[in-house]
């Protein structure tokens, strides 16, 4: 890689910082890996750092999905501690999830990565509007289905969370509020999905980027950057309590429409990359 000035490289240090501190924020306040956030930011940190562009953005999903883990498990317990979390679904939902995430880390590593990003945005902007609009019209019942439709649903979050390297926060919150749980509640089992997806998903990119280790910055593990990882860890895992405590300071209402402008704000950031 060619050498860095020390002000560009003290610039990254300071954006990636930056970045690791809203993913906590996001993580606490919606349940989600905040995966919008660092994706886009080590994206443009490999760049700098000369990255090869065929392995950049697995590299970036990644070392995403290794943040998520101290981050998902810190708001995960944040949200229990106010009794918002459905022990229940996580469990229905584990080993469905392990099965999506493996397949869609095989696919993300081989895909194009447009197709990706047209997903994402068609996902966040269905997720939005239903939050937006906070119709019971979308209610699908008042309690979680059977164990085929949850088997399907796990797969699903755990499919969609692998290839854009998210935490599958807003996915597993969508499909809660379907069925009647409460919004505190669905963000908090969300933040906890997080870290059986994050955990899986990181093993599983690690393993997937050892035969192109060669073409990987210094201080990684097949797609995970262990230096991406130390910068933007512990600020995410610091600010996570904070993003709990500011969800259960606003009501439902508030919170619905806060989810849906986010999820709408990430959609077009997608959009604009699609251009």
């Amino acid at each position: 890689m060619s050498d860095i000035p020390a002000s560009e490289l003290l610039t990254l240090v300071i954006v990636m910082a930056a970045g690791g501190a809203l993913t906590g924020l996001l993580a606490g306040l919606f349940g989600i890996g905040g995966g919008a956030v660092t994706v886009p930011v080590l994206y443009e940190a490999f760049r700098v750092l000369g990255v090869d562009e065929s392995v950049r953005m697995q590299l970036c999903v990644g070392t995403s999905l290794a943040i998520i883990v101290p981050t998902s498990i810190r708001s995960a317990l944040a949200h229990r501690q106010r009794g918002a979390l459905r022990l229940d679904a996580v469990k229905r939902w584990t080993i469905p999830i392990l099965i999506g995430v493996a397949a869609g880390a095989v696919l993300a590593a081989q895909a194009p990565e447009r197709v990706f990003k047209l997903a994402f945005v068609l996902f966040s902007v269905l997720i939005a509007t239903k939050f937006l609009l906070g119709d019971r019209a979308w209610r699908l019942g008042n309690e979680l289905p059977g164990a085929v439709a949850m088997a399907g649903y796990g797969f699903i979050i755990g499919f969609y969370s692998s290839v854009m390297g998210v935490g599958g926060g807003s996915v597993s919150t969508l499909i809660l509020s379907l069925y009647g749980t409460p919004i505190h509640t669905a963000i908090g089992t969300g933040a906890a999905v997080g870290v059986v997806i994050s955990l899986a998903g990181t093993m599983g990119f690690m393993v997937a980027g050892w035969p192109v280790q060669a073409l990987m910055p210094a201080l990684s593990i097949g797609y995970v950057s262990l230096i991406g990882m130390a910068l933007m860890a512990p600020l995410s895992v610091l600010t996570a309590p904070w993003g709990a405590r500011i969800a259960h300071s606003l009501n439902k209402r508030q919170l619905e429409v806060a989810l849906g402008l986010f999820l709408l704000a990430v959609a077009l950031r997608f959009v604009v990359s699609l251009i």
